[in-house]
């Protein structure tokens, strides 16, 4: 055989050979990229993101999106051939695999802490939304969560109402905590509650929980220290004045908090919050209105603008990042709580452009 033959066919043998080792091995990384962006002024699905009723509500226009990022599932074994594909190109990001999914976590159990993340955002972008108005939410500290075979179990349920803790009112959920922790492992803890059935009724019915009840649970030592616990996790409750309903399917985790409460205060607001720009933007936020920040902010970034918008509110955390890659005619406006963005966006609307809070990468 002649040398270049054998070279060419050695060459062509090696090529094969590294192409199927790319596609055979397996590497412990996951890929993300820029999900879908959703108009919280408008529709998904055929119905509306925001439904309010039982107060007025004003026009709107322009956009004012969430947006979003796709993983690839818990189970999906990445191959080496993806990985260095994922690492080149720019409109995707390769990450080690905990980093979606810490502590071997499965893809269900992943997906119903998002869904829990997003109902909490839910509620918390509507609370934020109503305080920046001005609009009066009444707040109570209820039980969340039960631990099962918790002390606390089959006494405590979640929904009840907290009042007080052995005669002590509770006024947030870390007061519980502080409270139950003052005993010894072993020694009992009086809690005073509406129970969860009457709560309902009464939140349905838009009056304050009445009607309490005095319980005991005896508390015991906690597996990760010597103080006392009872097994539960304790939350906040809300009755709003009027109904603010927020639906989006097949989106979990906290990061829309931020763009649903802007929807909500442009729709009970006279006006366009926007002026008709195309505003996208992420970012948790709490009761309070606080912005915090979100993971995969530079495929938001790039979701954003491939879908047409021009100016993205960015959570103060993530503005190194997002200022280290921006993709091109995309303004960053940087946000630490509700009201930075609403005044950001009245400069929006009036054109100062020059005076927004910009990100950088210091």
């Amino acid at each position: 055989m002649p040398r270049r033959t054998a070279t060419m066919l050695a060459s062509t043998l090696v090529l094969i050979a590294l192409l199927c080792a790319g596609v055979l091995i397996k590497v412990p990384y996951s890929e993300m990229s820029p999900g879908p962006t959703v108009n919280t002024l408008g529709d998904a699905g055929g119905e509306p993101v925001l439904r309010i009723s039982g107060h007025k509500t004003y026009p709107t226009s322009g956009h004012l999106n969430m947006t979003t990022v796709r993983v690839t599932g818990a189970d999906y074994n990445m191959n080496v051939a993806e990985a260095l594909y994922g690492w080149l190109a720019h409109d995707s990001i390769v990450v080690p695999h905990e980093t979606l999914y810490p502590d071997g976590k499965t893809e269900e159990q992943s997906s119903q802490e998002n869904a829990e993340e997003f109902s909490q955002s839910q509620e918390s972008a509507k609370v934020a939304a109503l305080k920046e108005l001005d609009i009066p939410v009444t707040s109570r500290v209820v039980v969340a969560s039960v631990v099962k075979d918790s002390p606390a179990e089959g006494t405590l349920h979640a929904g009840d109402v907290i009042k007080a803790v052995d005669g002590t009112a509770v006024k947030a959920p870390q007061d519980v905590a502080k409270l139950v922790t003052r005993h010894k492992p072993g020694q009992e803890a009086a809690f005073t509650i509406v129970p969860a059935k009457e709560a309902r009724a009464a939140e349905k019915a838009g009056k304050e929980p009445e009607g309490t009840e005095e319980v005991t649970v005896t508390t015991k030592k906690s597996d990760e220290g010597d103080r006392a616990i009872v097994g539960i996790q304790a939350g906040t409750d809300h009755t709003f004045p009027f109904e603010v309903d927020i639906k989006l399917a097949d989106v979990g985790g906290p990061s829309a908090g931020l763009m649903f409460a802007l929807g909500i205060v442009d729709k009970l607001t006279p006006g366009s919050l926007t002026g008709g720009a195309f505003v996208a933007g992420t970012g948790t936020i709490d009761d309070d209105g606080r912005v915090g920040p979100i993971g995969g902010i530079q495929m938001k970034l790039v979701g954003a603008r491939k879908a047409g918008a021009k100016y993205f509110l960015t959570p103060e955390g993530n503005c190194a990042t997002a200022a280290s890659d921006t993709p091109a005619g995309l303004t960053l406006i940087k946000v630490k709580t509700i009201d930075d963005a609403t005044k950001s966006l009245a400069k929006v609307r009036a054109g100062d452009t020059a005076g927004l809070p910009s990100c950088s990468t210091g």
